[in-house]
């Protein structure tokens, strides 16, 4: 059985910022029709960043959407039609001040692909060499830093529950043990 979703017509609703949302009319697998709602998003990337000691630099940031202050990777939103490897090792510089001189990639990972066209590209960063930390107008976070090993413990315990971070540091420490 064939179980592509055939969009028949599409409408949008919202043209915002960085999302755009539209209601696409469908005809299912089943040769019935239905609706389904989408958020276009331009995606994102984040970069775990480790030194030669097995440090990890974290960002803690309050999240509106969660209500709460939240431990995460450092990341940032992609530009439409941007690089994510370019936009990771912008982010990593901007928000702790540090480059990394060796990347390689994680994987692409969406957030919620029931309804968000959203792609999360995960990179894992080492050599590490401060440049100084340069935030963007409106962003308010502090830097930490965390022994990769806590960082697993604390995914494996729920204590960060930041899905792209979660992965992210699973990745990282089944790469470097």
């Amino acid at each position: 059985m064939d179980f592509e979703e055939k969009t028949v017509s599409s409408k949008s609703v919202y043209d915002g910022k960085i999302i755009h949302v539209r209601v696409e009319d469908i005809v299912r697998p089943d040769g019935k029709a239905a609706k389904r709602e989408l958020i276009s998003h331009p995606g994102g990337a984040g970069i775990v960043a480790v030194d030669a000691e097995k440090n990890v630099f974290m960002v803690e940031q309050y999240r509106i959407a969660a209500r709460s202050m939240m431990l995460e990777i450092p990341a940032g939103k992609l530009e439409y039609g941007e690089d994510p490897l370019e936009c990771a090792k912008r982010e990593i510089v901007e928000e702790t001040g540090y480059s990394v001189g060796k990347i390689e990639p994680l994987g692409d990972y969406y957030a919620t692909p029931g309804y968000c066209e959203e792609v999360l590209h995960l990179y894992l960063g080492t050599e590490l060499e401060w440049q100084g930390q340069h935030l963007d107008e409106g962003e308010f976070l502090n830097v930490k830093k965390y022994p990769l090993d806590e960082l697993y413990k604390m995914v494996m315990d729920n204590k960060i529950v930041d899905a792209k971070t979660a992965i992210a540091i699973l990745k990282a420490k089944a790469i470097l043990g």
